[in-house]
């Protein structure tokens, strides 16, 4: 089975929890804190295998949840960090944020790594909380979560040319004769259910790349027939080979198939206009196709050339693959993450902002506060609420964020209730 889509789960190892220690030892007395930190969680990282070919692997494991870091110890010594949890993708592949629509990774050679959830840091032990003043403290933070989000995964084929067209137009005939591709070939609509790809090399040596994409047909771009899903398969495509029956066996006037594929194409995504085209007639050898191919031509505005062939017969197929392959040398990469500004100077990738709020209040209707923000989350989460030492930090830490004021000025008073993630605390003034 094809799999080009995914939507899986990821998340970073927890940090391990810095302990609280002393150093207890005949004949050495006050020895002082030795609680050690924990170790850092392990960040979840894909990586490129180019001996894969599709996303099949996600549809059954979907959750990824990389190992928490080891708890610090007594003796000062530090937690062992989380190793790394390393996931295996198919060259192409592109890592969005099922949430933002960020893009967070575009991964096409191999080898090549990108950090999807990063792992939390260790809590630290009680000897970092030392001081003067407080020279034995029963003080350690918890282990920081790892970060955690939901992610659709994209399988974008690494072709250089694409294969559009009609269904039954001869797209998975031509790549069987050029390549040693072996596609289904039957003679009705929708024979490939899936993207087919293939090497060709012409007779002078050079090679590429090429796919044979499933049939589009009118209203692709909006979810019609078979060929939206494989839409995105061409946007990597340097140079798209456009097949078009000539032999009008089906019905269809060849030139009106062209402009509907290519509207297909506009209305999926205007950047693929950009590419270079190359017109490929087919069925040369049926009887009405000179003729088709002398009308064709006098109706066809745009500037690319035409190529007469005959997939069955393999005629005209030399001078087709020279010409896919000069042009392929003079066309540069089309990066498909970059959206162009209005401006037309310059290119500008789209990152999604944090809110840099540090927290929110709200008001759920029974009249209970909610503070939340990711950094008072994170804050609660790491703090030890069974040692004293702790909780009073806690709440110096809060008051220094100014979340005790914005309390006040939203109309908190004394024994009125604050919500904190699922934990509620009373105020006091």
């Amino acid at each position: 089975m094809f799999v080009d889509q995914v939507k899986i789960y990821t998340k970073g190892g927890d940090g391990g929890n810095g302990m609280v220690a002393f150093r207890r030892e005949k004949y050495v007395p006050k020895g002082g804190p030795a609680g050690g930190d924990g170790g850092h969680g392990a960040d979840v990282i894909f990586e490129v295998d180019e001996g894969l070919r599709t996303l099949m692997d996600f549809r059954y494991q979907r959750h990824f949840k990389a190992p928490r870091g080891e708890h610090g110890m007594s003796k000062n010594q530090h937690g062992r960090n989380a190793e790394d949890m390393v996931v295996k993708v198919p060259p192409g592949t592109v890592v969005k944020d099922d949430d933002t629509g960020e893009t967070i990774a575009d991964l096409t050679q191999h080898g090549q790594r990108a950090v999807i959830t990063k792992g939390g840091r260790g809590g630290r032990g009680n000897s970092r909380f030392a001081t003067p003043a407080n020279p034995a403290p029963e003080l350690s933070e918890k282990g920081e979560p790892g970060q955690e989000r939901y992610i659709v995964m994209e399988l974008k084929l690494l072709a250089d040319v694409g294969l559009v067209g009609f269904p039954s137009v001869g797209k998975s005939t031509l790549l069987s004769v050029v390549s040693a591709a072996k596609p289904k070939i039957a003679s009705y609509h929708f024979t490939t259910i899936v993207p087919n790809l293939g090497m060709v090399e012409t007779a002078d040596g050079r090679s590429f790349v090429m796919a044979d994409l499933p049939g589009l047909i009118e209203g692709a771009h909006e979810g019609v027939g078979l060929g939206h899903q494989f839409l995105r398969h061409i946007e990597r495509t340097r140079v798209i080979v456009h097949v078009i029956d000539m032999s009008g066996m089906e019905g269809r006037d060849p030139y009106e198939d062209y402009l509907t594929i290519n509207e297909e194409l506009k209305q999926y995504n205007l950047r693929l206009t950009e590419r270079p085209q190359i017109i490929v007639a087919n069925k040369m050898d049926m009887p009405e196709a000179e003729e088709n191919l002398k009308i064709f031509k006098e109706k066809l505005q745009d500037d690319y050339p035409v190529f007469p062939i005959s997939a069955f017969t393999q005629q005209g197929l030399k001078e087709l693959l020279f010409a896919v392959a000069d042009k392929l040398e003079t066309t540069e990469e089309f990066p498909i993450t970059e959206e162009v500004e209005d401006t037309g100077i310059h290119r500008v990738v789209y990152r999604h902002e944090e809110d840099q709020r540090d927290f929110v209040i709200t008001r759920d209707p029974d009249g209970t506060f909610v503070v939340s923000g990711a950094k008072i989350e994170r804050l609660f989460k790491m703090t030890d609420f069974s040692r004293e030492d702790s909780v009073r930090r806690f709440a110096r830490q809060l008051r220094s964020y100014g979340v005790d004021d914005a309390l006040r000025e939203r109309g908190a008073e004394n024994g009125d209730t604050i919500r904190l993630l699922k934990y509620e605390f009373e105020f006091v003034d």
